[in-house]
């Protein structure tokens, strides 16, 4: 006889209490192996796929997509055994557990594609379907409005659509070949606040405030994680900015030559972050942070740089291990692989965790400086403008110049501004004469 288990939410790691559910992978009925993904969900870190344990039939889920559950709550059920259906003994299927319980991990090659079970002695109508889970309480029944062959940018965009009442099918996409974006569900619900000639339903009171007309998003998951740290930031570190223009220049000229030379392509966020790793190794005071508890610096001997990354889903900083061990063709490599990871939203939560440092890059959104809120706990950031031709005083006479502004902004806890103005002295000496930088390498 088949066995049916339930499978919880795991424990999700760093210090994760809940998950929403962005998407479900799998449907009732449908036959799982072992360590296949069945859900899709966001914490405060990340968007990552939950692997299941087990292998067998799909006979529950539990949670409508939106819904946030806490670590341990019932995610679905699923009927394993000796007696399980014929359909996944067909697939050579394991349907014993793996005993995985952790995020983004798995034990098993790319899982076969879902088939719905039908057995044989179904098909011969000699048989009752699977024994079915354990009575549950039903949750509460949600219109699917965002169901069906709709193009949509992203699992988000789909659940705003939800939360609002918002029928995708009566959208027309702005996107490419009329995918829907995020700006189509907003200007829709934009549209929504202007005044009818007849009356009309009220919104939700969860949703739209009493006083005035607007749109209510609610701070949670990786939104609401960013405003927690950025909050506790504001609150426990007494910050201060020092900032400097510098030539450079030469830099982008070292970064030409060093591209001429063959093989990949150096990044300028590599470069910046060489000469960043090089500047912590004579300034170390920066690469630490304040034991609150024990009234203590605590500081680091390995930079695990985090560098700012804007996504559709808000800003993200994913940290670069043991940079200081780096070449520039390893940075630029592993830069290039956390970008994508977070535009795609598949970041795992120990890449977005464990930072000692913060590069900042604002530049690339076309502006010169910058005062950021330190990516606590951390006691610094160096943030980058955009780099512009300005006129310069270049060896005594005036010229066009490639300028940037670099600043630094700092925990005033754990050095005093001499320290602070050497380290970024450092970085713009390195910038405006590449050279310097050899010294350290």
């Amino acid at each position: 006889m088949a066995q049916v288990l339930e499978f919880k939410l795991p424990d999700l790691g760093e210090g994760l209490t809940e998950a929403e559910i962005v998407r479900w992978l799998v449907q009732v009925g449908d036959v799982v192996a072992v360590d296949q993904p069945v859900v899709e969900v966001e914490t405060a870190k990340a968007m990552v796929e939950v692997p299941c344990p087990y292998g067998g039939v799909i006979t529950a889920r539990f949670g409508e997509e939106g819904t946030e559950l806490p670590v341990g709550a019932p995610l679905l059920t699923v009927a394993v055994g000796p007696q399980a259906p014929q359909a996944l003994q067909a697939t050579g299927g394991d349907t014993a557990g793996s005993g995985n319980v952790l995020v983004g991990y798995g034990t098993s090659e790319a899982p076969a594609r879902r088939r719905r079970v039908r057995s044989a002695s179904l098909a011969n109508g000699t048989a009752k379907e699977p024994a079915p889970a354990p009575p549950v309480p039903a949750p509460a029944a949600v219109p699917v409005l965002a169901e069906g062959p709709v193009p949509v940018i992203s699992p988000l965009v789909r659940r705003l659509a939800r939360d609002n009442d918002i029928d995708l099918r009566q959208l027309s996409g702005s996107g490419p070949e009329g995918l829907i974006l995020r700006s189509d569900v907003e200007d829709a619900l934009r549209a929504r606040t202007t005044p009818a000639p007849a009356p009309v339903a009220a919104e939700p009171a969860a949703r739209v405030s009493p006083v005035r007309n607007g749109i209510r998003i609610p701070l949670k998951g990786v939104r609401g994680a960013v405003a927690d740290k950025l909050s506790r930031s504001r609150q426990e570190i007494p910050d201060a900015t020092c900032w400097v223009d510098a030539d450079a220049t030469e830099l982008m000229r070292a970064r030409t030559a060093m591209n001429a030379a063959g093989g990949p392509k150096i990044s300028l966020l590599a470069v910046l972050a060489r000469i960043t790793t090089a500047a912590l190794a004579r300034f170390p005071e920066l690469n630490s942070y304040v034991d609150t508890g024990a009234r203590e610096v605590v500081q680091l001997d390995h930079v695990h740089l985090g560098f700012a990354a804007q996504t559709e889903r808000g800003l993200v900083v994913p940290v670069v291990r043991d940079a200081h061990a780096r070449d520039a063709e390893s940075l630029t490599a592993e830069f290039a692989r956390l970008t994508e990871a977070a535009r795609t939203g598949t970041l795992t939560p120990g890449e977005l965790t464990g930072g000692t440092f913060t590069l900042n890059n604002y530049g690339v959104f076309g502006v010169d400086g910058s005062t950021p809120i330190i990516n606590h706990p951390e006691a610094a950031m160096l943030g980058v403008g955009r780099i512009v031709p300005k006129p310069w005083v270049h060896e005594g006479e005036l010229a066009v110049r490639q300028v940037v502004q670099l600043s630094l902004t700092f925990d005033h806890r754990v050095c005093d501004g001499g320290t602070a103005g050497g380290f970024l002295r450092y970085v713009a000496d390195c910038v405006e004469h590449p050279a310097v930088l050899l010294r350290t390498l």
